[in-house]
């Protein structure tokens, strides 16, 4: 995997895969093994990174995806030509800025009229916007992230919920910022433990149906977040802290939400899968 990460900026959230170097790893020549065979699964920001990494491999286990996305369209039709071209499968790309409750419901009214059911939803989209103190953390900013991150997660089970049937699971996108904290981070790390919270709650109140609910938290992760969040010197040092000495690439997070998504993860319920290159999380 890359170590040396070029110093680069982009200045539109939440970033463009095509403009990084290097280009994130999302797939590999592992072949696929048929565990989401028949299911269907919604995907917010799953143009690029964890998303993509996560549509695909979800694609290669047989699944056909909805991708939702906010206006990355080059990005988005580059995910929706590999799931068809090396898997063969069919793919829904829904551009939407998901702090909309109804741009949630029209997303999953679009992804049942396409494909009839819903089975796995995927909770992924998300901003975030340093700063060097909460003074400096603007009402506008505060409430984009809040309604990106978190809100549009209540409003998609919401609408997802009257399709869902026993079996069917929805897993969060956490971070390890939610445990750890981080000092530029403020509002985007109180989104994430809110997640973390959300994800127990929810998990509860809807185990009686049989549905599942749990998270992933990933720790420094190369997607377009990075360059578009943080300036050149910052980037180049990204995931220098970690034993690994780099970031994650998004193919190394996926498999989590394929364990959390199948069979294999049938008896996970409230709980958050930690893939953070050794971090050592207790909560």
């Amino acid at each position: 995997m890359p170590t040396n990460i070029p110093p680069q900026e982009q200045q539109h959230q939440p970033g463009s895969e095509m403009q990084m170097d290097p280009q994130p790893i999302y797939d590999n020549d592992d072949p696929g093994y048929g565990r989401l065979r028949g299911k269907v699964a919604i995907i917010t920001g799953g143009d690029s990174g964890i998303g993509k990494a996560v549509a695909i491999l979800f694609a290669k286990e047989g699944a056909e995806v909805a991708i939702v996305y906010l206006d990355e369209h080059d990005d988005a039709r580059q995910t929706a030509d590999i799931i068809k071209e090396r898997y063969d499968k069919s793919v829904l790309l829904i551009a939407a800025d998901l702090r909309s409750e109804e741009n949630n419901k029209q997303a999953i009214q679009q992804t049942i009229d396409a494909f009839g059911h819903l089975d796995i939803v995927v909770n992924n989209a998300a901003v975030q916007y340093p700063q060097q103190s909460v003074e400096d953390i603007s009402e506008e900013q505060l409430r984009n992230t809040f309604e990106t991150n978190i809100f549009s997660q209540f409003y998609l089970v919401k609408h997802a919920l009257p399709y869902l049937k026993e079996g069917s699971s929805i897993i969060n996108t956490t971070s390890v910022t939610a445990y750890k904290g981080n000092e530029t981070l403020i509002d985007y790390s109180s989104t994430k433990g809110a997640i973390v919270s959300y994800t127990r709650s929810l998990a509860q109140s809807l185990i009686k149906k049989g549905i599942r609910v749990n998270a992933v938290a990933p720790g420094p992760v190369w997607t377009p977040l990075i360059p578009s969040s943080f300036d050149g010197e910052r980037v180049a040092s990204f995931g220098k802290d970690l034993d690994y000495q780099r970031p994650a690439q998004p193919v190394e997070i996926a498999p989590c939400y394929v364990f959390l998504a199948g069979k294999d993860g049938a008896f996970m319920n409230g709980q958050v899968l930690h893939p953070n290159g050794g971090s050592i999380i207790n909560g």
